[in-house]
């Protein structure tokens, strides 16, 4: 048995609510005193964040982790997601263990091949955690009850087992069914994991709570599992695990209603890019008073966006070839207003791709970009993952940002000038400038740029002169993914979880 307690929230299903539940149990927790830390023996995503560890190494994790070590108070390190799987498209993923990329594999190569590397990898991160810390936060994924799955479920089985963890289950109520759902996983579960369950949470739920008092009685007398608590529908404003927010590929969606009209706002139009990486790049955005972030089609026009942003991608080559394919190349050479390319993006803003055969099963060489900055990428099988802290130029787009900016890298390929441009974040203490900008077009492999209010404040405004508007007053900076907002975000759950769940099955 481990030396420290497990605390495993585990799901009925995908997008319950188990990440704010694991964040507000960490932060409650730290603020209370435990020394307590999260984990998820295996995550699949994209949206990650890169992270230093006590050896001065770093590697990716899945940015539900790195939000619930901010949430925990305890720097985020490779041990609190030791398996990571990063979609590239085509039934295949991208391996990274505790923090270090692999290679690509089929679910089929991953589970016959690699299972057995990454089962020791979790255990190994696992039991660093326990010897460290007090309580350990693990975080399921998807369902805990699914049969198909159960002899290679890590996150969840495998979890429960060798950690000896308590299990708390999370249903969401919003879709119905909710204890159709819990009955039906605790039946569906392991025998032996059955009598880990100390109790349930139901989220998402809307109206008088006393109404569900008839189905939580039937259901403790059924199972013999009490039900904690129910949690009132609430966005503690967490960035997202994944892109099941997002409108799915060929559809138009928009973020960022906060009551001011429409014709006093402005809208940055973004292509849903099939292979889109750290979505949650934009979501600083969508949270500014006025600014509207539109989620669009690859062939759709930019008639009503005010600014552009190409997010990252996991795979740059092919979803350069899907927006060709869908015209977007034109669409974008056609549009006047700020641009910016975030990893990906910048590399898609590039003259030329070359060696792209890296990123494809495809013998490439050269691959014409969208030509908007003068710059040309080279892919190369070394991946970049770092946490970085730049000083910032106030050009193009960023016209008046100032000081530093702090943020990630996470890519491959190595991007060069070919002709004039300005650079937004000039070489220091050894290091390279990063990107490219004429007076409207902005390209930065750092992620997280838009979470540092000078640089989001500097970008809204040259999207509303670029309008001539005026801008709302009032900023996002309370409510963005910066590490300020993540700590904001992180109490908004913890209240939650403090006002609605009776904790005492977790005291210490």
């Amino acid at each position: 048995m481990s030396e420290a307690r497990t605390i495993l929230v585990a799901g009925t299903a995908s997008h319950v609510g188990k990440s704010t539940v694991a964040a507000g149990l960490c932060r409650l927790l730290a603020d209370r005193g435990v020394d307590v830390a999260p984990y998820k023996a295996q995550n699949m995503s994209n949206n990650a964040r890169a992270v230093a560890d006590p050896d001065g190494s770093t590697g990716e994790i899945g940015v539900s982790q790195y939000v619930q070590a901010h949430a925990a108070r305890v720097p985020a390190t490779t041990d609190h997601n030791p398996v990571l799987l990063k979609p590239r498209g085509d039934g295949e993923s991208q391996l990274v263990l505790q923090g270090e990329a692999v290679a690509h594999y089929s679910a089929g190569e991953y589970y016959a091949d690699h299972w057995d590397d990454a089962l020791t990898a979790a255990r190994e991160s696992h039991a660093r955690l326990a010897a460290e810390h007090d309580v350990i936060v693990a975080e399921g994924a998807g369902s805990i009850a699914e049969p198909n799955l159960r002899d290679r479920d890590l996150a969840n089985v495998e979890t429960a087992r060798f950690s000896n963890a308590d299990i708390l289950l999370v249903a969401d109520i919003e879709r119905g069914g909710v204890f159709a759902s819990l009955v039906g996983t605790i039946e569906l579960m392991p025998e032996d994991l059955r009598e880990q369950v100390v109790g349930a949470v139901v989220t998402k739920f809307r109206g008088d709570r006393s109404l569900l008092d008839p189905g939580i009685a039937e259901f403790e007398d059924r199972t013999g599992v009490s039900i904690l608590g129910v949690l009132p529908y609430d966005d503690p404003g967490l960035p997202e695990e994944d892109s099941v927010s997002l409108p799915p590929v060929g559809e138009r969606a928009v973020h960022g209603d906060d009551g001011v009209p429409d014709e006093q706002s402005v809208t940055v139009g973004v292509p849903r890019l099939p292979r889109a990486s750290n979505m949650t790049d934009l979501e600083p955005l969508a949270r500014e008073p006025g600014v509207r972030v539109a989620y669009l089609p690859l062939d759709a026009a930019l008639d009503d966006a005010d600014a552009v942003v190409l997010p990252g991608t996991k795979n740059t080559v092919d979803d350069l070839r899907a927006l060709r394919e869908a015209g977007f190349g034109a669409t974008l050479a056609a549009f006047d207003g700020p641009v910016v390319g975030l990893c990906g993006g910048y590399q898609l803003l590039g003259e030329r791709i070359t060696n792209a055969g890296v990123e494809s099963t495809d013998d490439l060489d050269t691959l014409a970009g969208f030509g908007l900055l003068p710059v040309e990428t080279r892919f190369e099988a070394d991946k970049r993952v770092e946490p970085v802290t730049r000083e910032v130029r106030g050009v193009g787009p960023l016209s008046g940002a100032t000081g530093t900016v702090t943020g990630y890298e996470i890519h491959m390929g190595k991007t060069r000038l070919t002709g004039d441009a300005k650079r937004p974040f000039p070489g220091d203490e050894g290091r390279e400038p990063d990107g490219a900008a004429t007076d409207r077009v902005l390209g930065t492999y750092l992620h997280g740029l838009f979470e540092n209010p000078t640089a989001r404040e500097a970008f809204v405004a040259a999207v509303f002169a670029a309008v001539d508007r005026d801008r709302p007053s009032g900023d996002g900076s309370a409510t963005g993914t910066a590490p300020g907002g993540i700590d904001a975000a992180a109490d908004r759950a913890a209240a939650l979880l403090d006002e609605s769940v009776d904790l005492s099955p977790f005291d210490p």
